[in-house]
């Protein structure tokens, strides 16, 4: 991984993804007690960043592989974007989704072309599923954030980021990024590195999922108790990635980690002060930037809200918190 194969990444994105903005709300600044810069990658085509990974990996295939397929195993924003691309590309595509996930991204992947194949977290393998489907029908697969391409599609939001940030005179400051397996911390870090190295990166996780974390606090790769259980169902991974830790370990700072309560309440936030609707995933940064003020330095912090492919009960809840 380096920065060449993210801005060769970002060429092949040139009209196809969307550059989205890099949002401000003084009434998120107050609570925050610094000025919080919003990178709303929910307003990414398929509702969430992944789109960037899964259009990197799909059009840096040769011809003759890309039209054979791809498999992708994900909970719903991989899925989505790998399932849009490969229609987009006028290839077929299958996703090994868990039974669990939510409802309207098992039903929106199957919209945007995607063959759906579900499985049992808890006592069904979705590497084996998936490898024994890759084998049958002579697809490639396209892994959620261990896969260097991937991770060069996720880095380009680091680009982007790096260059808004300049245009509103932030230099120095913390990029909080939803954290599951890492591609998109990884990809924002390296991104940062080579072109605002006075901008930090550090993952939010949810709590009781914070392998990243206790990653970058042992020095190795630690894994999760548990698989399933947590609102933030985008992010929940076993382990941090084998190409993106080493990258992580490298550039970024400590991890932060919130509750569910927490992400919920900077979801409501979210849409009442930015009219932007945010998954419980993809909310935790701007969850860590509202609520743990004491963890953070400087003038400014800069957050991703990584999706906003959230059932309607669940948004819903978070509205409640408002009252």
């Amino acid at each position: 991984m380096n920065i060449d194969m993210i801005r060769a990444a970002a060429k092949r994105l040139e009209g196809h993804a969307r550059v989205t903005p890099l949002l401000n709300s003084p009434f998120l600044d107050e609570i925050a007690g610094r000025r919080v810069w919003i990178k709303p990658e929910c307003l990414q085509r398929t509702g969430s960043f992944k789109f960037r990974g899964g259009w990197s990996a799909l059009s840096a295939l040769d011809p003759d592989t890309r039209a054979r397929g791809v498999i992708a195993f994900s909970s719903g924003n991989h899925a989505q974007g790998v399932a849009h691309a490969a229609t987009l590309h006028g290839v077929p595509s299958v996703i090994v989704m868990p039974r669990d996930a939510p409802a309207l991204k098992i039903a929106n992947t199957k919209a945007l072309g995607a063959e759906v194949v579900l499985y049992d977290r808890g006592s069904e393998d979705r590497d084996r599923i998936g490898a024994q489907l890759a084998q049958e029908r002579g697809l490639t697969l396209i892994k959620p954030y261990d896969e260097p391409q991937v991770i060069a599609g996720q880095g380009t939001t680091g680009l982007e980021i790096v260059t808004q940030a300049r245009d509103a005179g932030v230099e120095n400051a913390d990029i909080l990024v939803c954290c599951g397996g890492g591609g998109l911390t990884s990809g924002i870090a390296l991104a940062a590195e080579a072109e605002a190295p006075g901008l930090r990166v550090r993952p939010v996780e949810p709590e009781g999922f914070d392998d990243v974390a206790r990653s970058l606090r042992s020095g190795g790769i630690e894994r999760n108790n548990r698989v399933s259980g947590n609102i933030c169902d985008a992010i929940i991974t076993p382990q941090p990635g084998d190409i993106t830790f080493p990258i992580m370990h490298r550039l970024c700072g400590p991890g932060l980690v919130v509750t569910e309560d927490e992400a919920l309440q900077a979801m409501a936030q979210a849409f009442l002060r930015l009219k932007v609707v945010a998954e419980p995933g993809g909310a935790v940064a701007l969850a860590a930037a509202l609520c743990r003020q004491d963890q953070i330095e400087g003038e400014d912090v800069i957050v991703t809200i990584s999706g906003g492919n959230v059932d309607p009960e669940i948004f819903a809840r978070s509205l409640k918190t408002l009252s």
